[in-house]
């Protein structure tokens, strides 16, 4: 009797990364089902939004994975998770914005709709495995495994990964972490695969025309969170119309004169007030995390490591401290520009995620 083939659940978006994924692991052997999540209603956009979804998750890539799923001859399913993405994504998105935060959806899409509910429902199939077209690797190292950076740096997505846990990690296969865009189109090119040359998904995908202005406006209404401009000072300069149009570190917009150029430097919800000031107020050495999540053993003692706080920026030496309820303290060694309340900070050892949290 043959060696039972490991079955992989292969996250499928319609687009060349997940398409590719699922080829190579039908290559290496692995008995491969593809699976699409179903997590919007683009028929509650009018038709004047029609010709505008250049982001992922549409219809037409729904139709993209079966096809590619049909060309490679693989199981295919659709599970419909629309009242989970709108309950852990959407209204978190929300929300978050009308608290003063700028949050980042990716993460959360990826932490709650893939590597938990997809997940489980790789499980209900008896998979071995999940996979994604995510570009990072994931190392054993003893008993304990570790999300890497991606080969290819400018596609790098361990940032957007951070939250993984040790059981997630050990059920998750990433083939794409060690090649380049290139290679990856290369393989789809000798696969033959129908979206070859699809082009990259732009946007948040629950805002098609990419105004989240108006998409917020629709679920709060507009004046409600209306307000005062504030200088740093203390002296009100202006009105704005909704703390959900600025974020820390916006220049332009403002609509206001002052004798040096102004940024945004913080957002009071509770007053409605946008706080501004000189470039000087931008720059900080210390901020604190909520929802930590460790691939190393939990520091007893503060850390010296690099720390990543939003997805372009490079990493900088910083030191951690642990605080109670998965919290931290972290303190850079040298001064920060944009520290960004909802965003994600991330911890790395080289290429390696040690571990990470969100922006208080």
């Amino acid at each position: 009797m043959g060696v039972k083939k490991q079955r992989v659940v292969v996250a499928m978006s319609g687009g060349v990364d997940s398409s590719v994924t699922a080829a190579l692991l039908k290559e290496q052997g692995f008995e491969v089902i593809g699976m699409t999540m179903q997590i919007w209603d683009y028929s509650s956009f009018t038709d004047e939004h029609g010709d505008q979804f250049g982001t992922c998750c549409s219809l037409d890539d729904v139709y993209d994975a079966r096809r590619v799923a049909e060309q490679l001859d693989i199981p295919f399913y659709v599970v419909n998770f629309e009242n989970d993405f709108q309950r852990e994504v959407i209204d978190r998105f929300c929300e978050e914005y009308f608290a003063g935060r700028t949050p980042n959806p990716c993460v959360l899409c990826n932490q709650i709709l893939k590597f938990e509910l997809l997940l489980r429902k790789a499980r209900e199939l008896e998979a071995d495995f999940m996979a994604t077209g995510h570009y990072a690797s994931i190392v054993k190292e003893d008993d304990r495994y570790f999300l890497h950076k991606g080969l290819d740096r400018s596609k790098d997505q361990s940032y957007f990964l951070f939250t993984l846990t040790q059981q997630q990690l050990a059920r998750t296969l990433f083939p794409l972490g060690q090649m380049t865009k290139d290679e990856v189109r290369a393989h789809a090119e000798r696969f033959q695969l129908r979206v070859a040359q699809k082009a990259e998904s732009q946007d948040i995908c629950f805002v098609p025309d990419g105004n989240y202005v108006r998409f917020l406006e629709e679920k709060r209404g507009s004046g409600s969170l209306d307000g005062d401009i504030v200088h740093v000072s203390g002296k009100i300069l202006g009105k704005h119309q909704g703390i959900y149009r600025y974020t820390v570190g916006q220049r332009k917009g403002l609509g206001i004169g002052w004798t040096e150029p102004l940024f945004v430097v913080g957002i009071d919800a509770e007053k409605k007030q946008v706080i501004v000031g000189e470039k000087k107020y931008l720059s900080r050495k210390e901020l604190e995390i909520e929802g930590c999540n460790w691939s190393i053993d939990e520091p007893t003692e503060p850390l010296q490591t690099h720390c990543r706080i939003r997805y372009r920026h490079q990493e900088v030496p910083a030191t951690v401290e642990v605080l109670q309820d998965k919290q931290a303290r972290i303190t850079f060694d040298e001064m920060q520009i944009g520290i960004t309340p909802g965003q994600a900070a991330v911890f790395y050892a080289g290429d390696k995620v040690i571990g990470g949290g969100w922006i208080k």
